[in-house]
C-alpha cells in the first residue's frame, strides 16, 4: 500500500491545456472516485497516475518516490481497464498470472497467488475456463484477479463497470467496494456515475474541464455542495435549482422564484437581498403537510418503494419524491412544503455556494 500525491498537475496537447493544475492527496489505503462529466478529465488523470499519458507540468507521488518520469511497470500500480483486456485463447488462471509470468515469478508462487486471488473473487470454478465461456461479471473478476495477483500498492479503475447490465453494476459495486474493505490496497477509481461514486469511494473528486470542482466524503458532497455543479451533478434525481431573488418583509426573509412564487428559508446573509440567486432544494427535502406552495402535477413515476412527482412551481419545472404512493393525475393540484433546513443558496453569477 502507499499513498499517492498529486501536486499541480497540468496535461497539454501543443496549446491546448485540458488540465488545470490539478493537486489531490490520497492516504495510504483509501478509496478515491473521481467523477464527472465526459471530457472533464478523469480518465486522462488516472492515465498519468499510471504512466500511460506523459505529464506537461506538475508532480506525481506514489508513496515517498515521485514517478513522473518512471515508466508503468515501475510505479508498483495495477489497472483495471473499461474492456476485460483479457486473452480470449488463455484460461482464467493463465490470464490472472500472465504478468507474474513475464516478470519470471517461480512457478509455484504463481500458483499460489493465482489461487488466493481466485479464492477472493469466488473463481476458483473457473479457472481452466476461456474467457468466451465466462460472463460478463465473471470477465470483470478475471481482470480484477489479474491486478490482485499483483499485490501492487495501488489500484487503479477505469470506468470498470460500465460494460455491464444494471443489476449486474449494482453486484459489482458491492464487490469491489468488499474487496477493498478485505485488501486495504489504496484504490483510484474513475467513473462518470456518481451514484457508484458515491456508494464505493471513502471519498470523492468532482472534475470539470480539467479542473477540481470539490474534495469531500460522498455525504460532505451531497450536503454542503460547493458550488452549482456539484449540486446538480451529486445526487441522483439531481437537485431543483430555481432562480430568483431574497425578500425581506416584517424581518422574514424568503425567497421569490423569477415567476413570483414566495419559497420559505431559514436564514440567509443580510448581503445577499436583492442578489441574482439559485434556490437549490432536493426532490426529497419536501413534505406533504397541506401547507407550503402550491404545484400542478405534470407526471407521477411510481417506482413502488416510493413516488417521483414531476410538477410546475409557476413557470419552474421541480421534481419532487415521496415515500407514499399517489393516485392523482396530471394536472391535479398539489400543495408541498420545502424542509427549510435543506434549502441551499448559490449566486447565479459565479455559481458559488453562500449558505
Amino acid at each position: 500500500m502507499a499513498s499517492v500525491e498529486i501536486v499541480d498537475l497540468r496535461k497539454a496537447y501543443g496549446s491546448l491545456e485540458i488540465m488545470h493544475g490539478v493537486s489531490i492527496n490520497i492516504e495510504n489505503g483509501e478509496f478515491v472516485a473521481l467523477v464527472g462529466p465526459s471530457g472533464c478529465g478523469k480518465s486522462t488523470l488516472l492515465r498519468m497516475i499510471a504512466g500511460l499519458e506523459t505529464t506537461t507540468s506538475g508532480q506525481i507521488k506514489i508513496g515517498d518516490r515521485v514517478v513522473n518520469d518512471l515508466p508503468p511497470r515501475d510505479r508498483d500500480i495495477a489497472m483495471v481497464f473499461q474492456s476485460y483486456a483479457l486473452y480470449p485463447h488463455k484460461t482464467v488462471a493463465q490470464n490472472m498470472g500472465f504478468a507474474l509470468k513475464l516478470r519470471r515469478t517461480r512457478a509455484d508462487e504463481v500458483a499460489t497467488r493465482v489461487r488466493r486471488a481466485a479464492d477472493i473473487l469466488d473463481l476458483v470454478p473457473y479457472l481452466e475456463r476461456f474467457p468466451r465461456q465466462l460472463s460478463g461479471g465473471q470477465r470483470q473478476r478475471v481482470a480484477m484477479g489479474r491486478a490482485i495477483v499483483r499485490d501492487p500498492a495501488v489500484f487503479l479503475f477505469d470506468e470498470p463497470l460500465s460494460n455491464l447490465d444494471a443489476k449486474l453494476r449494482v453486484q459489482m459495486r458491492a464487490e469491489i467496494k468488499e474487496l477493498h474493505q478485505r485488501l486495504k490496497t489504496t484504490t483510484v477509481y474513475v467513473t462518470h456515475d456518481q451514484v457508484e461514486a458515491m456508494t464505493m469511494a471513502d471519498r470523492v473528486v468532482v472534475l470539470r474541464d480539467g479542473r477540481v470542482e470539490q474534495i469531500g466524503t460522498p455525504l460532505e458532497l451531497y450536503d454542503r455542495p460547493t458550488n452549482l455543479f456539484v449540486a446538480g451533478f451529486i445526487g441522483s434525481p439531481s437537485m431543483n435549482l430555481l432562480r430568483g431573488t431574497l425578500v425581506k418583509k416584517d424581518d422574514a426573509v424568503s425567497f421569490r422564484t423569477v415567476s413570483g412564487v414566495t419559497l420559505p428559508i431559514n436564514h440567509a446573509p443580510e448581503q445577499a437581498l436583492g442578489r441574482d440567486l439559485y434556490y437549490g432544494i432536493r426532490p426529497e427535502h419536501f413534505t406533504l403537510d397541506g401547507k407550503g406552495v402550491e404545484v400542478q402535477i405534470s407526471v407521477i413515476e411510481p417506482t413502488g418503494a416510493e413516488s417521483q412527482v414531476f410538477a410546475k412551481l409557476g413557470n419552474d419545472k421541480i421534481m419532487a419524491v415521496f415515500r407514499e404512493r399517489m393516485t392523482l393525475k396530471s394536472g391535479a393540484k398539489l400543495r408541498i412544503n420545502p424542509v427549510r433546513p435543506s434549502v441551499h443558496l448559490f449566486e447565479a453569477e459565479t455559481g458559488a455556494r453562500i449558505n
